[in-house]
């Protein structure tokens, strides 16, 4: 009596399974390390540096837990070539590993030893199905051994015979149990799947010939049409489309086999299916179209296949994007230039109101593509959508994309509508405040001589460049007429929000003083020498009961609560200091009074603040007020003496 062949099969991958069954004590971690070490010795006998044995575990880890936990075949991850039928076949694993003299132990690459099994036990039917031996095959049948039953993994003979390309083995298996052709995997691979996958077009013929189903998925619901598409074998392609398989089937994403061949790129592959009858305006789960993904992934060669199939060029996935706005996003100008010339709308908007032009300026280095549409795109949809393109290249720092746009007439002042102001929470609209957010001179620069207002937007810009403690952007606005003493509408204070921004910088203080901010609105406090209330009160009531702000007006506050937090509280007496140095006789209020008296240091500076002040300080102000804000901001082009000018920006190096 013929001796019984079990059908389940060890994987012959990095850990068979008799040798996962011995090493059951060991972790996974431990299982994983020795398959890297086996496959080393395997395949790198000689030398190997540190680097590759890096490299090549990187490689193993994943694979080796798999392989060991399964008898399951790997499929390639990478499309294979396309197969002649007389080429050797790559094993669908590797080869299990030496395993040493008498299980003796062996060396590690790292130096130590382990011990393995003196023989790994292999699969008959599997090794006589990979060497191709069919008389091995054909008296395993006689001899009374079932080849039809599936193992763990769902796996029969034929399935092997089929992955790896043995038509001869594939043809004695059929001929045994002809009604296992289209049997399938855990996977829900059947034998010409598997066939398809490896780019064995002899056995996928046979297969095919012989009556197999080319329209059975797997897991994903891909067919062997759909993958042959993947891996870019025409000839399987071909093949299947001759023996009518389902040209217009879908995956689970919805993508036909067009889509995946346009993808690719690959012209003759696109041919036989839309030959074959693969319908041009199939559209996925998201309804993209097969034109929609050649001009998302830039292939133009398809892109002009499928135009001459008279696919829509204005056609729109489900959120209304089209195949110019996504070829516009990624830069394909290529791409562009074509939709445009074949009548592709660009005023058409997604979902979120945006046109090509938007997308396009917001990728770098995108000129070309921005001027393209510039003149296709129509003003009045810029304007219904609520943002600028400009807006769009100064928030992305795109400077020579800003330029194109405000070289072709874009109003530097448009502002964001209320519904994408309201996205940021300084309530931001203008694209100048973006650029000095984002600290770009260049582009501030050239929004302000385009004739950019400084002044638009709810915080002012100025402001911002005062907390970014950048001088040359506050000079480009200042000279450009951005108010000095600009108040922040949503946050009312009792002195202008420029002194209140740059309190912290002493130095930045003067100079926002220099150019003649008010300095004596710091000094009109409404609560004089009578008692304050407390701070939290005041100042931390809408920061607790948030709802309160649009109830009711905003407290205005006082520059002394300002002074008093726990922020400034310490530099309070030098913050007055520097402002009385602005102001004539004021009257310090009970709070300020308090600070002074709280160090010894500053009693100087609360003599200083009482009246009257001296006759120096008195004509300076007086002179300054006659010269004027704008000139003061020009005093050293102005005609008078050195000494008048020091006297006059209160440099005290020199006196009069």
């Amino acid at each position: 009596m013929a001796t019984q062949v079990s059908n389940s099969r060890p994987q012959t991958g990095t850990l068979g399974a008799e040798e996962y069954s011995l090493y059951g004590s060991m972790s996974e971690e431990e299982l994983i390390q020795m398959a890297i070490e086996q496959s080393l010795m395997e395949i790198n006998p000689g030398p190997t540096t540190a680097h590759t044995h890096q490299k090549l575990s990187t490689n193993i880890n994943t694979e080796a837990t798999a392989a060991s936990r399964s008898n399951r075949p790997l499929i390639p991850k990478n499309p294979p070539q396309s197969q002649s039928s007389n080429r050797t076949s790559q094993p669908r694993a590797a080869q299990p590993p030496n395993p040493g003299p008498s299980g003796g132990p062996r060396k590690r690459y790292d130096g130590s030893f382990f011990s393995t099994p003196q023989h790994i036990e292999q699969n008959p039917i599997e090794l006589a199905i990979r060497n191709r031996e069919e008389e091995t095959l054909i008296n395993m049948i006689k001899a009374g051994d079932k080849l039809c039953e599936p193992n763990t993994e769902g796996w029969l003979p034929l399935h092997d015979a089929a992955y790896y390309g043995a038509v001869g083995c594939t043809r004695i298996l059929l001929r045994a149990y002809p009604a296992t052709i289209d049997q399938r995997t855990l996977e829900e691979e059947t034998p010409l799947y598997l066939a398809t996958v490896r780019g064995h077009l002899e056995c996928l013929q046979f297969l095919l010939e012989s009556g197999a189903e080319p329209d059975i998925a797997n897991k994903n619901k891909e067919t062997p049409l759909y993958k042959a598409c993947e891996w870019k074998n025409t000839e399987a392609v071909r093949l299947l489309v001759e023996h009518r398989a389902n040209v217009n089937h879908r995956c689970n994403r919805g993508w036909t086999a067009l889509h995946e061949a346009v993808a690719r790129n690959e012209l003759d592959i696109i041919d036989v299916l839309v030959k074959g009858g693969a319908k041009i305006e199939a559209k996925s789960c998201y309804g993209i179209t097969p034109l929609f993904v050649a001009a998302q992934s830039g292939q133009i060669d398809a892109l002009r296949y499928i135009v001459k199939c008279e696919a829509d060029v204005n056609t729109q996935a489900n959120d209304n994007a089209t195949a110019l706005f996504e070829a516009s996003k990624n830069g394909h100008g290529s791409i562009v230039q074509f939709l445009l010339a074949q009548g592709a709308d660009a005023n058409k908007h997604n979902k979120d109101g945006l046109l090509p032009l938007h997308v396009a300026a917001k990728k770098r280095d995108n000129e070309e593509i921005v001027t393209m549409l510039i003149p296709v795109t129509s003003r009045v949809r810029v304007k219904r959508s609520g943002i600028s393109p400009l807006h769009i290249a100064a928030e992305r720092n795109n400077d020579d994309i800003l330029e194109e746009l405000i070289n072709a007439g874009y109003d530097v002042n448009a502002t964001l509508s209320f519904e994408r102001a309201r996205l940021y929470e300084d309530r931001r609209s203008t694209a100048l405040y973006f650029a000095v957010m984002n600290n770009n001179i260049n582009v501030t620069q050239m929004l302000l001589q385009a004739g950019a207002n400084p002044n638009v937007d709810i915080i002012n810009p100025l402001l911002i460049s005062i907390r970014h403690g950048c001088l040359k952007t506050m000079k480009l606005l200042l000279d450009h007429g951005a108010n000095i003493d600009a108040y922040i509408s949503t946050h009312p204070t009792s002195f202008p929000a420029t002194i209140m921004f740059s309190m912290k910088y002493l130095s930045m203080l003067k100079f926002i003083l220099d150019l003649g901010s008010d300095a004596g609105s710091c000094f009109k406090c409404e609560y004089g020498n009578g008692p304050h209330p407390p701070i939290e009160d005041s100042r931390q009531s809408r920061l607790n009961d948030p709802t309160t702000s649009d109830q009711k007006p905003h407290k205005i506050v006082q520059f002394c609560e300002v002074v008093s937090t726990t922020e400034l509280s310490r530099w309070a007496g030098p913050i007055i200091d520097v402002l009385l140095d602005y102001v004539g006789d004021v009257q310090l209020c009970s709070r300020l009074q308090e600070h002074l008296d709280s160090y010894a240091d500053w009693a100087h500076i609360k003599a200083k603040s009482e009246p009257p002040r001296s006759l120096t300080q008195l004509c300076r102000l007086k002179v300054r007020r006659m010269i004027g804000t704008n000139r003061i901001k020009l005093l050293d082009t102005l005609p008078l003496p050195c000494r008048l000018i020091r006297y006059l920006s209160h440099d005290y190096t020199t006196g009069l």
